[in-house]
């Protein structure tokens, strides 16, 4: 179970303009959307990835649950977002959320938002915030079926963000 400060600040927008949080508590999936809205930006893109009831050789998938290197996943967060405007400079708010514990099949387990004046960046921006996520940052799936369980089938290393 994550600690307090981790959890406050997830559910709360940032006075700036990227939001990184863990927590153990339902994502804020709408109010990041509606918060990477800025005048100057005419495109706004979510991912939501939402646990589902199968994966690969595992159909009724009953229970999701994620585990992180707490300590590592904000600042590895940080280190993508500067990446995201480092390759799109244009960017405007940028918000990497993740869940931990249980997640419930059809909820979100993470987000990615990006926001920018036209909608190339902000499709570009955040298809790299979430593949980098998944590489580079220490967060874990265990799925439980029917049969049994296991981490999921697509862990990987972990790679640095640059890689």
């Amino acid at each position: 179970m994550i600690g307090r400060p981790y959890h406050d600040r997830v559910l709360t927008p940032p006075d700036d303009h990227t939001w990184l949080g863990l927590t153990d508590a339902p994502l804020p999936t709408g109010e990041a959307a509606d918060w990477a809205v800025l005048p100057h930006c005419g495109a706004l893109v979510l991912f939501s990835g939402t646990a589902r009831d199968h994966a690969p050789g595992r159909e009724s998938v009953e229970r999701l649950e994620y585990e992180a290197y707490e300590e590592h996943v904000v600042p590895r967060f940080a280190e993508i977002a500067d990446e995201m405007r480092r390759r799109w400079p244009a960017l405007g708010r940028i918000a990497l959320l993740h869940r931990v514990g249980v997640v419930p099949v059809g909820e979100s387990s993470v987000i990615v938002v990006a926001s920018s004046p036209h909608r190339p960046e902000s499709f570009e921006a955040a298809r790299f915030g979430i593949d980098t996520l998944k590489a580079t940052v220490p967060i874990w799936k265990r799925e439980t079926w029917a049969d049994g369980e296991s981490w999921g089938l697509e862990s990987q290393h972990i790679t640095e963000v640059g890689e």
